[in-house]
């Protein structure tokens, strides 16, 4: 009941500081609906020709994607399905074979839904994921995504990454609008400052140049092409090692599993209805050798013996099988530098730790954005007007993009073990909160399912689990040296969340409506 009196006092002290956010964030009249006029696909299939090693087509290429992932794909099949004339670029049309992109949140199969591609997660074997298991010193805890205001369908879903972008890759490619080639984006074309298209080398190492008024790289993670439109500041703070279990039985089939493990988490969850996907965050940017067998010991030794028992057998065979994998994982806020001609999106633009599974989601949610404001426009050619106009898709996207991004950050390290006392208070503290149930753990599971991505609500939740762990140690009796746990547990908790929200943008994060760009409108059409 302390407890409950305790957290009831906290919010109640918070609701100055609600109302004062609710008035900074209200928007006045948005010059841009989403919900406008019909647009249809083009009907008319454009024909490409090449001269002296230019790419130009019959009535000209409205953009050029590059890379056909997540990102490209969707954005390809959206934008054409808006009557733009789209050119992809990737390097590699064979199905991808990847450790992560594995799991989309209930808030990004929204999205999905939004953008017309919910069919894409049918038909590979996609798994319903229902929420969330945490394990953490044999004790566990189940945690539902909060879907009850949902139609039936909405969902999480686990799939095969491969399969998924091969689905939605198949589905954009029948639209007439859409042409789909393999080949390698060496370098952008750039006159006078802006960009113009792109230069690459075909699948047959033929090089080309194709050109469009605007230019979107989506060229993932690892993107060569990004330093000339961003100032990338790419942290690797982990690396995940994959195996995949066979004919095994999660504990809580349908969920996600979570195992708050020494030195750092450890995630399963089902890519097929057979397979369960174990991935290993390994803290820094080395893991243990393979060839010598350091993994596998490592894996047998430290790892296995901390996972729920019922996966134990099958972890120990995925070993020995020897298909381990290893991907580092990276986080990199974003930091555009507007340029004429030109965007970035998906990976190539913005990442964050993959433990939450969010990257999809903020992706997703990103194109619909990114539609919206391209809908009212006819003409793309005016470069420097377009630019300007689309600076308002870094204010517009930040609500959603930094919620997700900060909650993954600050989740993995609050997740991972530390001899600090207090950073081991801090993360007993968030199993307990969250095992409390009601709003304790629905408000902090919506937020990471993607359903209720608001950046005040995250901000309230993680320093209620602070303020949780405070009253846990002062109660039933404080002791200077617990009073004193508790206030680095609090100076702990400020030093995860506030640098995070620092790098993604206070004022674009919390009070998106005060700024400029926010309130910017289409420029106008050309006159006939």
């Amino acid at each position: 009941m302390a407890d409950y009196l305790m957290l009831a006092s906290l919010f109640a002290s918070l609701v100055g500081f609600i109302f004062f956010y609710i008035c900074f964030s209200i928007r006045i009249g948005r010059p841009l609906a989403a919900g406008g006029t019909n647009h249809k696909s083009a009907s008319v299939t454009t024909k490409s020709t090449s001269i002296n090693g230019e790419c130009r087509s019959g009535d000209e290429t409205d953009v050029i994607i590059v890379g056909a992932g997540v990102a490209g794909a969707a954005l390809a099949y959206t934008l054409a399905k808006d009557g733009r004339r789209v050119h992809v670029i990737e390097r590699d049309l064979t199905e991808p074979d990847r450790i992560v992109g594995e799991l989309l949140q209930p808030g990004g199969y929204l999205k999905l839904m939004e953008l017309g591609l919910e069919d894409c997660v049918e038909d590979i074997d996609a798994q319903r994921v229902f929420g969330y298991a945490l394990f953490k010193d044999g004790k566990n805890t189940r945690l539902s995504y909060p879907l009850e205001k949902f139609h039936a369908d909405v969902a999480g879903r686990s799939f095969h990454n491969g399969r998924f972008i091969q689905k939605m890759r198949e589905k954009a490619s029948l639209l007439p609008n859409v042409r789909l080639e393999q080949g390698t984006v060496s370098s952008l074309l750039e006159e006078g400052g802006t960009i113009r298209g792109a230069i690459y080398k075909t699948k047959n190492g033929k090089e080309m140049k194709a050109y469009a008024p605007l230019t979107i790289v989506c060229d993932g993670c690892f993107s060569n092409l990004r330093r000339s439109l961003c100032n990338p500041q790419v942290d690797v703070p982990s690396c995940f090692v994959g195996l995949v279990l066979e004919n095994c039985k999660l504990p809580y089939e349908n969920h996600g599993h979570v195992v708050l493990a020494d030195p750092s988490p450890i995630l399963f969850y089902r890519i097929s209805s057979t397979e369960i996907r174990s991935l290993v965050d390994v803290p820094g940017q080395k893991v243990p050798s393979i060839s010598n067998g350091d993994l596998s010991n490592y894996l047998k030794t430290v790892v296995a013996p901390q996972i729920p028992v019922e996966l134990q057998d099958a972890f120990i065979a995925a070993i020995d099988k020897g298909n381990i994998r290893t991907m580092p994982n990276r986080s990199m806020p974003a930091a555009p530098q507007p340029t004429p001609g030109a965007l970035l999106m998906g990976d190539a633009f913005n990442m964050r730790h993959p433990l939450t599974g969010g990257g999809m989601t903020v992706a997703l949610s990103d194109i619909v954005v990114l539609r919206d404001l391209l809908r009212p426009l006819r003409d793309l050619h005016d470069s420097y007007t377009l630019c300007k106009y689309l600076e308002s898709f870094y204010t517009l996207r930040k609500p959603v993009a930094s919620t997700i991004n900060t909650l993954a950050g600050a989740l993995y390290k609050v997740f991972c073990a530390s001899p600090d006392k207090a950073r081991q208070e801090m993360r007993e503290a968030c199993f307990d909160y969250l095992s409390l149930g009601g709003v304790f753990s629905n408000g902090p599971v919506a937020l990471l399912s993607g359903l209720n991505p608001r950046p005040l609500s995250l901000v309230i939740h993680f320093f209620a689990v602070a303020i949780y762990g405070v009253g846990r140690l002062l109660l039933p009796f404080p002791s200077p040296k617990r009073m004193w746990i508790g206030a680095r547990l609090i100076s702990g908790a400020s030093g995860i969340i506030f640098p995070i929200i620092k790098a993604e943008g206070v004022r674009q994060m919390f009070f998106p409506a005060t700024v400029p760009a926010y309130y910017r409108g289409p420029p106008p059409h050309p006159p006939q």
